[in-house]
């Protein structure tokens, strides 16, 4: 089982957490302008690395809130969680626990 810590309670286990997506995906300023291919690639299409990915969690079974977590998807590992709205952190090859 993962500890994720939430920016806002500290670590908890994964149950108490709901995925959310790939974080940082900003939404058209005017979705009605969108074609449908663009929508469909909008609500749709996402990246799917092979690495170090950043997530949208929920911390459910706690505060409520979404926040962002950095996560490599070969090994599993939380490299590091921020609040939404806060830039990536750049771990500079270092991971952080």
């Amino acid at each position: 089982m993962l500890l994720i810590e939430c920016p806002y309670c500290g670590k908890r286990p994964e149950l108490e957490f709901s995925y959310g997506g790939e974080a940082h995906i900003a939404r058209p300023a005017n979705p009605a302008a969108l074609t449908d291919a663009e929508w469909a690639e909008y609500l749709y299409v996402r990246t799917n690395p092979k690495g170090d990915y950043a997530e949208r969690w929920r911390h459910v079974h706690g505060c409520g809130r979404y926040f962002n977590v950095l996560r490599n998807t070969i090994s599993d590992r939380i490299l590091a969680t921020y609040r939404t709205g806060e830039p990536r952190p750049d771990l500079g090859g270092k991971e952080v626990a």
